[in-house]
């Protein structure tokens, strides 16, 4: 009996643990979900659109896929998708820039909340370097240790200086109003000043007699301000792209070597012994944007040629050409520099062919950040330039016109009498009144023709008697013996 009433506790023990377990099963999902839910963000916590831990979530997972969202592992690097982000982020921000004003406080925020997303990726490219660490018994030993890539170390905070230095001087522009803009469809033809590429820019607008003074000297000085930014963006763009490598697949769609290339009439300039770049650039036609991008490709697509051929890096050996190694170098410098000069005199080209292949065939995500960043910065200065050249511009038609269109003033007569006096000369006082030919302005009836002998033909002039003694000046014949 005892042992059966022991066996009848122990089941219902068990039974009462069974149960209780069954209880906490059933709360427990529902204590996981309250959890969730209270970690999960809420959709009307932000009813103005999605959170920027959202936004970021999303912008990085699409940097990872590769921008191919099925996820199948068919997109592009990473490199050249972080340098599409950084690019689509400034076509969508300073796209509407069209304008000399401040940037709209939302943009603005956009810009430097997301393009800082971007730029942290640099934070973790990082290289080993040498360290000294000294260790607790005071022994120094040097160790391995990661420091942030030099490149990006030196150029990132310069390109960041460059970005809030080109906002400062769009946000000087505010509550400027000796200049405006009208919309293109309000202008009539004779007022528009820009040709028909910048079709979607408002025309600037000046008073009718131009800008004062003050206000144009401090617009030539922005100009000069910008100007400096975008060399230094340049120079920093043009740095990184160097350092990349050039692509394979470039360099098997190149000629056979630089006259075929340029062509025959600039190589013959470009390897002239008399070699000058203004009359290179002089002979070519610069007059669209189109001729200047072919003339740059076909400039660098002749370097590439001659720097291999240098170096003997197109596998053929140098016995037998016709141009030394030393001519092949000097022709490489000379491309050079023009290509530097067209760079500077025509910033706001499109990327060449050799540039394009270089980006999309980069997988350094370090020199893509670095491109594509400088390139945008560029953009926006140039765009700032052109901005206040257009307003330049629209300031000398303006005084061109007032200059034309005002009134002579009246001359007084006592002005008039002494700028007559002004005008007499010595002669005038002499009183001699030839004119300039030595000819006579008095009324005398001129001289009666020499009579016509009975042939036709005129009689001999008699000798005339002048003033002038010719014999002094005269040689003597000599003596007859």
């Amino acid at each position: 009996m005892a042992a059966n009433g022991r066996a009848q506790l122990e089941r219902r023990s068990s039974v009462r643990r069974t149960q209780s377990m069954g209880t906490e099963e059933k709360g427990a999902p529902a204590g996981a979900d309250g959890a969730a839910a209270k970690s999960r963000p809420a959709k009307d916590d932000h009813p103005g659109g999605p959170s920027d831990m959202d936004m970021m979530k999303e912008k990085f997972a699409k940097l990872l896929l590769g921008e191919d969202m099925s996820g199948s592992g068919k997109g592009v690097p990473s490199a050249l998708a972080l340098s599409n982000a950084v690019t689509n982020l400034a076509a969508s921000v300073f796209g509407e820039q069209r304008k000399l004003e401040p940037m709209a406080p939302d943009r603005k925020a956009r810009w430097k909340k997301e393009v800082g997303w971007l730029l942290s990726v640099a934070d973790h490219i990082v290289e080993f370097v040498a360290k000294k660490q000294t260790l607790d018994n005071g022994v120094e030993m040097e160790v391995m240790g990661t420091q942030q890539r030099r490149d990006l170390q030196a150029n990132i905070p310069a390109l960041r200086k460059i970005d809030t230095m080109l906002l400062d001087y769009l946000e000087n522009f505010k509550d400027r109003n000796e200049f405006w803009y009208v919309k293109r469809d309000s202008c009539s033809d004779g007022d528009d000043q820009r040709s028909d590429e910048k079709w979607w820019i408002p025309i600037v607008k000046v008073p009718p007699n131009g800008l004062p003074q003050a206000s144009r000297a401090w617009l030539l000085h922005q100009k000069e301000l910008v100007n400096q930014l975008l060399k230094a963006a340049m120079a920093i763009n043009a740095n990184c792209l160097m350092e990349m490598s050039i692509p394979e697949t470039y360099l098997e769609q190149l000629p056979k070597n630089g006259r075929v290339s340029l062509g025959d009439a600039l190589y013959r300039i470009i390897t002239d012994v008399e070699f000058d770049p203004d009359v290179f650039l002089s002979t070519v036609d610069l007059t669209s944007e189109h001729k200047i991008l072919d003339l740059k490709d076909r400039i660098e697509a002749s370097v590439i040629i001659w720097n291999r051929k240098v170096h003997n890096k197109d596998g053929k050996s140098s016995w037998g050409s016709a141009v030394s190694q030393e001519k092949r170098e000097q022709f490489e410098e000379r491309a050079q520099t023009l290509l530097l000069i067209i760079k500077h005199r025509f910033p706001g080209i499109p990327q060449s062919t050799l540039d394009i292949a270089k980006i999309q065939e980069n997988r350094d995500v370090g020199f893509a950040l670095l491109e594509s960043y400088s390139r945008v910065l560029e953009s926006l200065a140039f765009n700032v330039m052109s901005r206040i050249e257009d307003v330049i511009k629209a300031d000398n038609h303006a005084r061109e016109k007032a200059k034309k269109d005002a009134p002579e003033a009246p001359v007084n007569p006592q002005q008039a009498g002494e700028l007559e006096d002004q005008s007499r000369t010595l002669l005038d006082f002499m009183g001699w009144t030839g004119d300039a030919d030595g000819r006579n302005d008095d009324r005398s009836p001129p001289p009666p023709p020499p009579p016509e002998q009975d042939d036709g033909r005129l009689m001999k002039l008699p000798n005339i008697m002048t003033n002038l003694m010719f014999g002094a000046h005269r040689a003597a014949p000599p003596d007859r013996h």
